[in-house]
């Protein structure tokens, strides 16, 4: 995955309290959920490069 890094996100209360519930129930930290939701979405998304696979697609 490379380098990671970090900044600050505003969430509002009653979103959080919905992914520390979440993250409790999968037996993730918060910041582990949250990771793990945004590289699903991108996934799902198709905006993530596949792996092992050379940047022109060959």
């Amino acid at each position: 995955m490379g380098e990671k890094k970090s900044f600050a996100l505003r969430i509002d209360a009653e979103t959080m309290k919905a992914i520390e519930k979440w993250a409790a129930d999968e037996f993730r930290s918060v910041n582990g959920q949250i990771e793990w939701m945004l590289h699903k979405s991108l996934k799902d998304a198709g905006r993530l490069k596949k792996e092992g696979k050379k940047k022109d697609g060959l």
